[in-house]
């Protein structure tokens, strides 16, 4: 699952996108309102974590532009500015959630989940469909009535992607960008074929389907 990180500050940054990996997500990084932009106008993220005071501009007059396009990626401001009246711009504005700096990473974390459960639809942490369940916090899966199995990182994040996109064929390049940040090394394509692979080992082949010359897909029932 792949998230856009606006952030000046570096070092909050670099900290910030390492405690996102760590629980699961993609993080690509932006420092200026231009960059973030520029990404999200050829990425495809999940949610945005956006600060207000940056470089060369205000974060919500981005917010606002995205909104004014139809865009409905959820948006969580993270910023010093912690008036009520701040608040209630950026909500107004368009975002989803609002979270003032300092913070604990713990919260942040609680919250994005919030958000990414309201925005598919499911209402734990647990995602179930089509007898499959996969449990976000603790990075693991299982069938119904069968024991948890853990998974690796690259694992988790593939089959939480398709789960809480079901029934929608994604292509090999499509979830390779859901795999690898921007600024990692391109992957062989086959990397997706051997992930499928070894989800299928443990899930069998009628819950992830192929079609053939357009890519991969998870059926809910």
């Amino acid at each position: 699952m792949k998230l856009l990180l606006l952030e000046d500050d570096d070092l909050l940054a670099e900290s910030l996108a390492e405690s996102l990996k760590e629980n699961g997500y993609l993080v690509d990084l932006a420092a200026s309102l231009k960059a973030a932009k520029s990404l999200m106008a050829t990425e495809d993220y999940e949610l945005a974590i956006l600060d207000v005071g940056l470089p060369d501009g205000s974060g919500l007059d981005l917010l606002a532009h995205w909104r004014k396009q139809k865009r409905s990626t959820p948006i969580l401001i993270l910023t010093a500015r912690d008036t009520w009246e701040d608040k209630v711009i950026g909500l107004e504005t368009g975002a989803d959630d609002y979270l003032t700096k300092p913070f604990h990473e713990a919260e942040l974390m609680a919250r994005l989940k919030a958000l990414l459960r309201r925005q598919s639809g499911q209402l734990s942490h647990v995602i179930t469909l089509n007898g499959v369940s996969l449990d976000e916090a603790g990075q693991r899966v299982c069938l119904e009535g069968e024991t948890w199995r853990s998974l690796t990182a690259t694992e988790f994040r593939l089959l939480r992607y398709l789960m809480l996109h079901p029934d929608r064929i994604h292509s090999k390049d499509q979830l390779l960008e859901q795999l690898y940040a921007l600024d990692q090394d391109a992957a062989a394509s086959n990397l997706v074929e051997v992930y499928i692979a070894r989800l299928r080992r443990y899930l069998g082949k009628s819950v992830i389907q192929t079609r053939r010359g357009q890519g991969y897909f998870f059926a809910s029932h």
